[in-house]
């Protein structure tokens, strides 16, 4: 019997739809705002743009992030945590939910994980035969980190290290990184400006564990917000918050901002707070989080888009 055509286009998009929403490209954004910004501060050091570095190195960071998120879930599968979470709030927290419903198979979900790694790695190696040695340092740190996150024997997300791995790996390393692909020099201010980035993005990482709690504690998977409990978790988020504000106002007094980028940071300190609050009463009112959640993922992008524009206005 012949197959209507149409049928097998329908059946070919969901196969790459499901695909492609097993990567969490919700998230996608949180990596490639920083490489952005690397890559602008670089640009008004040196005048001008290395396009193709640009690019390679967007592709890179978004294959690894996307192989990272994969291969969190295939782990969180495995270790019980994603099976047993009802508290879960998609598309937010509790992995992509592929697994547990069925769409994929953790074996599928394996090799999409690895086969997206390889792609960052082919993009990554692309980038060091063009731009340098370093470019390999800067990459298997990253890709070390990331896959370390989840993969055993390491589960540094299960052993309370899981935020600072990504603290460095989708703060620090993708600005100053991408700053160096423009100036082929280390930058202090690319340094700087990574701190109030990676803070927002620790902060993604926080609450995002909160609803978890329970399903990662009985599981194993001790995260901080399991060791320290989310009220603790609130105080911690708001002192990020806090610690964000100050790092920008201390780049601005290096020179790398002008003192009106720090007036944002401090504003943001208003939907922060109101974040705190639904991780502080997660337990009594649970259903608040979802704000706090997208509160704190705007944060990060209008912090990240803000100091930005101060950046390209200075060139």
């Amino acid at each position: 019997m012949q197959i209507p055509v149409n049928s097998v286009i329908n059946t070919s998009n969901w196969n790459i739809k499901k695909y492609f929403l097993a990567t969490r490209p919700l998230f996608f954004i949180t990596s490639l705002l920083p490489v952005i910004l690397g890559t602008a501060i670089g640009y008004g050091l040196v005048g001008q743009l290395d396009t193709l570095a640009f690019m390679l190195a967007l592709l890179a960071v978004v294959f690894v992030n996307a192989g990272i998120n994969v291969l969190n879930d295939v782990y969180d599968d495995l270790g019980g945590t994603d099976r047993v979470n009802i508290s879960h709030i998609s598309p937010f927290t509790g992995g992509s939910r592929v697994i547990q419903e069925k769409i994929l198979s953790n074996a599928q979900m394996r090799r999409l994980g690895y086969f997206l790694l390889t792609l960052s790695v082919i993009f990554g190696t692309g980038l060091a035969l063009y731009k340098g040695y370093i470019v390999v340092l800067y990459g298997l740190i990253g890709l070390s980190l990331g896959v370390a996150y989840s993969v055993p024997p390491f589960k540094l997300a299960s052993r309370g290290f899981g935020e600072s791995a990504i603290v460095v790996g989708v703060g620090v390393l993708p600005v100053t990184g991408a700053a160096w692909l423009q100036l082929g020099q280390f930058s202090w201010g690319a340094l700087l400006l990574s701190i109030p980035a990676s803070l927002w993005v620790a902060n993604i990482i926080l609450i995002n564990e909160v609803p978890d709690i329970d399903a990662d504690g009985a599981t194993g998977k001790r995260t901080l917000v399991v060791r320290i409990g989310h009220q603790l978790t609130a105080a911690a988020y708001l002192l990020l918050n806090v610690l964000a504000c100050i790092a920008v106002y201390i780049t601005s007094s290096f020179g790398y901002l002008p003192l009106a980028a720090t007036i944002l940071p401090l504003i943001l300190l208003l939907p922060a707070i109101y974040a705190g609050h639904t991780i502080y009463y997660w337990s009594d009112k649970p259903e608040r989080i979802v704000a706090g959640i997208k509160f704190t993922i705007a944060i990060h992008a209008v912090g990240i888009l803000w100091l930005l524009a101060w950046i390209i206005s200075m060139d």
